[in-house]
């Protein structure tokens, strides 16, 4: 048999391990991590996963950044669940959730959301919290479906102004994440991302980075990620959140996340501001403050708060702020309903 020959061979076998030991872990962790929430029929045979904590009301709905899934608000989530109930969730295209079937914008996300809280039976009014490209959907939500809204919470959401097309200055970052992403699909299929983060998990630090470095830039952003952002999350949760940067089809999402905010950033620039909904509005110490003519542009009734200890991720960096600006906004709703009915 000849040496070509002989690679060749030895490099179908590895590739054909390496997508049997993707198969088989995807399955495992589908079983294993699915059980605290359930899965809403939204029409057309999509699912969006939901886990639902507490009781009372009015419900806090969180919604995540641009390729976070409800994981990113889990100790939120559970410190707000003793006060109120809550609800989080993975949008179409990310964690355990059915892949896209329309453009990532925040007015089609926000269709979805709003079959998935009627058919999942969670009452308004709701108190909405977004982070980052989030922020952008629960406005929009509170545009489309005022009377559902009770108050806002938005943490340092996402400022169109400093995204393509109105700075095309950044188009180049757009279009890395849609290379990283069409990378990173196969590399996932074929079990590297798995492996690496899974040496990761068992502390095989060295070992996991020299494999990480070998897989280019998806590999460095897979592990910067786990080693920085993940850091600051829940212990317990690494290993879903591991199983979910395994997955090809979280690549998937991130690639038609990532296209479509040029699309978001046109919807959402001019859209009208929210009246008569509080709003208040988190921003990082590191960052500028929004000015009074962007508060303006968000709604009539808008306060910032600056958080000064903090980064982009403010849940994760100062989460007692969050929660306490949570629970503030939950009181005043609960007064004015009650002030309402007497």
């Amino acid at each position: 048999m000849s040496l070509p020959l002989v690679i060749l061979l030895s490099l179908a076998a590895v590739l054909a391990a390496g997508f049997f030991y993707q198969s088989l872990g995807a399955r495992r962790d589908r079983r294993r991590f699915t059980r605290a929430g359930r899965w809403v029929e939204i029409g057309g045979g999509q699912k969006l996963f939901l886990v639902e904590k507490g009781s009372g009301g009015p419900a806090v709905l969180f919604e995540a950044g641009i390729t976070a899934t409800n994981l990113n608000w889990r100790y939120i989530q559970d410190k707000v669940a003793a006060f109120t109930a809550t609800a989080a969730y993975d949008r179409s295209g990310l964690g355990w959730s059915s892949p896209c079937c329309s453009r990532r914008t925040p007015g089609n996300i926000c269709a979805e959301l709003h079959t998935m809280l009627a058919s999942a039976g969670i009452e308004a009014p709701y108190i909405l919290v977004g982070h980052s490209f989030g922020g952008l959907c629960v406005r929009r939500y509170a545009a489309l479906y005022p009377e559902e809204v009770a108050g806002l919470v938005l943490v340092d959401p996402m400022r169109c102004e400093e995204w393509p097309p109105l700075n095309p200055g950044k188009q180049s970052m757009i279009n890395r994440g849609r290379k990283l992403s069409a990378y990173a699909i196969p590399v996932a299929r074929f079990g590297f991302f798995r492996l690496v983060i899974s040496l990761l998990m068992y502390r095989s630090n060295r070992l996991s980075g020299r494999i990480a470095k070998s897989g280019g830039t998806g590999g460095r952003h897979v592990l910067k990620r786990l080693t920085e952002e993940v850091g600051k999350m829940p212990r317990e949760i690494w290993p879903i959140i591991a199983a979910h940067w395994s997955r090809p089809e979280y690549y998937v999402g991130m690639q038609q996340y990532v296209s479509a905010v040029p699309d978001t950033v046109s919807e959402m620039h001019d859209a009208e501001p929210i009246r008569n909904i509080p709003i208040l509005v988190l921003t990082p110490g590191n960052a500028t403050p929004l000015s009074e003519q962007c508060l303006a542009r968000i709604g009539n009734n808008v306060r910032q708060v600056i958080a000064e200890e903090s980064a982009h991720w403010i849940h994760l960096d100062e989460p007692d702020l969050v929660i306490d600006s949570i629970r503030a906004m939950v009181s005043d709703a609960s007064h004015s309903v009650l002030s309402a009915s007497a």
